[in-house]
């Protein structure tokens, strides 16, 4: 699961629709395997410690499986990962993989709502301006350069076709991600650095809105300057709103 670039290393995120293969299979990803046939973590990003929980699953195991599930979805796309593909990849029982998930869907959630609440928290430096920018530009390349962004345009994709996975993706992922979008408003908000009044919820639309437009359907570039302009127009909007007050 390749983590996301800090700011120093952004010099322009890229067309997510540019390039070959399709838009679910977009993306460079470098991890690494044990020989022993466990799946160990990227590089990029050291094993937490953790000692089971209350399923008694092998924590090893289990960061095998979501890993090899991310890998066989940038290597195949939604449709060419499977419960025996994982199991093999992660060097796991396919009946180990059926006594933790009920399917190849739950997997990618889990995986994708483990790096999402690891690279998405929004920064709190006490400066709207500052914060906004940073998590903006975050979530772009979260987005469109890693692993997890990947799996979470995926499972769009499949829950446009299956309502019954739209239900649970919207109640795990979406509604999380959509706290983490807000969070930075509300904070501003009982800061006073925004009106009181404000339509939280209106005005995050307005800042991640076009991002997620641009990424999962028109496939144009979200480069910095797309992002700094969403928050330039906002900061222009609050500054007038707070001068009528």
């Amino acid at each position: 699961m390749r983590r996301v670039k800090s700011d120093s290393e952004l010099a322009e995120v890229p067309n997510p629709g540019s390039g070959g293969g399709s838009g679910m299979e977009t993306g460079v990803r470098s991890t690494t395997e044990s020989t022993a046939g466990v799946a160990t973590e990227s590089t990029a990003r050291p094993a937490r410690a953790h000692h089971g929980n209350r399923h008694g699953r092998s924590e090893r195991a289990r960061r095998a499986v979501l890993n090899a599930a991310d890998d066989l979805l940038t290597e195949r796309g939604f449709a060419g990962v499977t419960i025996e593909g994982i199991a093999a990849k992660a060097g796991v029982a396919k009946q180990t993989i059926y006594r933790w998930w009920p399917s190849k869907t739950e997997i990618l959630m889990d995986a994708y709502l483990e790096d999402a609440a690891e690279d998405l928290v929004p920064a709190d430096h006490g400066d709207l301006e500052r914060d906004l920018r940073s998590y903006l530009h975050r979530l772009t390349r979260f987005l469109v350069e890693t692993d997890p962004g990947e799996v979470f345009r995926a499972l769009i994709g499949q829950s446009l076709h299956n309502p019954d996975v739209a239900t649970v993706f919207r109640s795990r992922c979406v509604d999380a991600q959509r706290d983490r979008d807000r969070l930075l408003l509300a904070r501003a908000v009982e800061r006073g650095d925004l009106p009181s009044d404000l339509d939280v919820d209106t005005e995050v639309d307005r800042l991640v809105g076009p991002i997620y437009y641009r990424i999962l359907v028109t496939g144009q570039a979200v480069d910095p300057d797309f992002v700094d302009a969403l928050v330039d127009g906002f900061l222009r909007d609050a500054g007038r709103r707070n001068r009528t007050e």
